[in-house]
Parts: structure tokens; C-alpha cells; sequence
């Protein structure tokens, strides 16, 4: 038996809730705190790989612009190596005065020079004005090859030219050596046909005379100087009238002049002592005489006598006069 009686229950009275277990509140809480923990470790993720990948993309694009300006600077020293190359030719342009080579090198030169300060004073590389650049120089390359090849090329010609005109000029050379060789006989067979034609003279003297035409020794007293000679025979002398001229110097070295004729010699208008004419058939002529008469003081000493004819100077003979 029970000590106390138990109270009955109605049925349609509600039945309180039974309370909460304390472990099950306990669950919660740590569940929630794990939920906030890895919210917060996935946003930090979040952040670390937006950070990540912002800092990435920067030295991306850093190691970009780095290895553009690799590129521009290979493609400047490229060009320096065309120029200088270029260089090497630029004074033999005149071979190519004509051809239009020469312009299109300028024109693609300038371009290269343009694109390069342009991307000097860019502070971003651009990937296709390196690309642009690179173009230009290719393009220059080809360019410079052509005419570094039409150089040789006439290089090569005109060696070959200068070669021709050596051998020309040497055939030159040659035949003007022959010419002239031939010319020299010429002349010295035309000099010794004259000289044979040359009227010749043999025997010359000179003497003082008195008034009377007698022979005078004291050459200060002569009134009359007589020069005497021979015209032997020389078939190869032409025939015909022929004038002599006679000259006579003094000591002093004076012409005595004449009556003031003059001939021509060797280009030249001389006086002369005396002047005769005579006819010479090619036969002797001896005992030609001239007379120079006496129109200043003589003295003694070493006379010149000269004899000339047909532009030639027939003879020179010094004869010595006393008193």
C-alpha cells in the first residue's frame, strides 16, 4: 500500500512540457561557434587568395614590362649593329647614285628611329609597337642585305672595269711608247734627209783689208773685213738661188752690223754683217767672198764668224785678230 494517495489525473488536463536536457544546449552553442570559425576561416581564405592573386597579377605584369624592355633593348642594339654595319658601305653610295635603294633604307631607317623614341618615352611597354618594331627592323635588315649585295655586285664590276682600263691603258701606254718611237725615227730620219739637203761650206777665213783691198795685219787700222769660203758639191742640196747671210762678233761680243738687213733663224728675226746671193746648180762654188766694211773702231782679239743659209747655220769659226 501506498502511504500516500495518488492523485488522479483527468484526462483532459494538458501536460506540461518536460524541461531541457542540459547536454543538448551545450551542443548547440559549439556547433554555432564551429559554423562562425569556419566563416571566418574561409573569408580570410578568400581575402589571402584575392591578395595573392592581386599581387600575382602585378608582378606579371611587371616581369612583362621587364621582358618588353628586354626585347626593345635587344631590337635598339640590333638596329646599332645595322647602322654600323651600314656604316662600313655608306661612303660607296655614290655607286648607287641612281638606284632607289638608297631611299627605302632612309625611309625604313627613319621609321626605326621614330618607333624607338616613341617607346622611349612610353612609361608602358606595348607588346604589339615591340612587335611593330621588330617588323621595321626585319624589314630594314632585308633592305640593308639588298644593298650591301648590289654594293658587292658593283664593287665587282667596276673592279673588272678598272681592270679593262688598265689593260687598256697599258696598250695605250704601249702603243704611244711605239708611236713615239716611230716618231723619233721619223724625225731623225726627216733631220738627217735635211741635214743632207743642208748647203755646206768648207775653207772659211776671215782678213783685214786696207782701202787698196791688200791685206792689212793691224786689225786697228783695217778699212775692210773679207771672210772667204767654198760651197763643195752635195747632190742631195736643192738648186737654185740661195742667199747667205754672214755674221761677224767682235771681242766685246758685238755684231759689227751691215746696212741693216735681217734674216730669220730658228724662229727668230737676226741682223747681219753682209748678206750675198748666188746660184748654186750642185756644183763647187770656191772662192765665195763677203766684205763687211770697217764702220767702227776694231780692236784685237778672238772674232766669231757665222755663216747662215736656208735656216740653217752653215758654219761658226773664231779666228784671233792683232795689230
Amino acid at each position: 500500500m501506498n502511504e500516500y494517495p495518488q492523485t488522479p489525473q483527468h484526462e483532459n488536463t494538458p501536460q506540461r512540457p518536460a524541461p531541457r536536457k542540459p547536454q543538448q544546449g551545450m551542443t548547440r552553442g559549439v556547433n554555432l561557434y564551429i559554423l562562425i570559425v569556419a566563416a571566418v576561416a574561409i573569408v580570410a581564405a578568400v581575402v589571402i587568395f584575392l591578395v595573392m592573386h592581386s599581387k600575382s597579377s602585378r608582378l606579371d605584369a611587371q616581369l612583362e614590362q621587364v621582358e618588353l624592355e628586354k626585347e626593345q633593348l635587344a631590337l635598339a642594339n640590333e638596329y646599332q649593329q645595322l647602322n654600323n654595319e651600314f656604316a662600313q658601305y655608306e661612303n660607296q653610295t655614290i655607286l648607287l647614285a641612281n638606284d632607289s635603294i638608297v631611299e627605302k633604307y632612309a625611309a625604313a631607317k627613319a621609321k626605326v628611329e621614330k618607333l624607338l623614341q616613341e617607346l622611349n618615352q612610353e612609361k608602358t611597354k606595348n607588346r604589339a609597337r615591340i612587335a611593330q618594331l621588330e617588323g621595321e627592323i626585319k624589314t630594314l635588315k632585308a633592305i640593308l642585305k639588298t644593298y650591301v649585295e648590289r654594293i658587292d655586285e658593283l664593287s665587282k664590276e667596276n673592279e673588272s672595269l678598272r681592270d679593262e682600263n688598265t689593260r687598256v691603258k697599258n696598250r695605250n701606254r704601249e702603243l704611244s711608247q711605239n708611236l713615239t718611237s716611230a716618231q723619233r725615227s721619223n724625225e731623225e730620219l726627216s733631220e738627217r734627209m735635211t741635214l743632207a739637203e743642208k748647203l755646206n761650206v768648207t775653207g772659211v777665213t776671215l782678213t783685214s783689208l786696207k782701202s787698196n783691198g791688200k791685206r792689212e795685219k793691224n786689225i786697228t787700222k783695217a778699212k775692210q773685213l773679207m771672210v772667204t769660203f767654198t760651197i763643195p758639191q752635195n747632190n742631195s742640196t736643192p738648186v737654185g738661188e740661195k742667199a747667205i747671210y754672214l755674221r761677224i762678233i767682235n771681242p766685246e761680243g758685238d755684231l759689227l752690223r751691215g746696212n741693216g738687213q735681217t734674216f730669220t733663224f730658228e724662229g727668230q728675226s737676226l741682223d747681219c754683217s753682209a748678206m750675198k746671193t748666188i746660184e748654186y746648180a750642185g756644183e763647187e762654188i770656191g772662192g765665195v767672198t763677203m766684205y763687211w766694211d770697217v764702220n767702227t773702231t776694231l780692236n784685237p782679239g778672238e772674232y766669231t764668224v757665222e755663216l747662215f743659209a736656208d735656216n740653217f747655220r752653215l758654219a761658226s769659226r773664231k779666228f784671233t785678230m792683232t795689230k
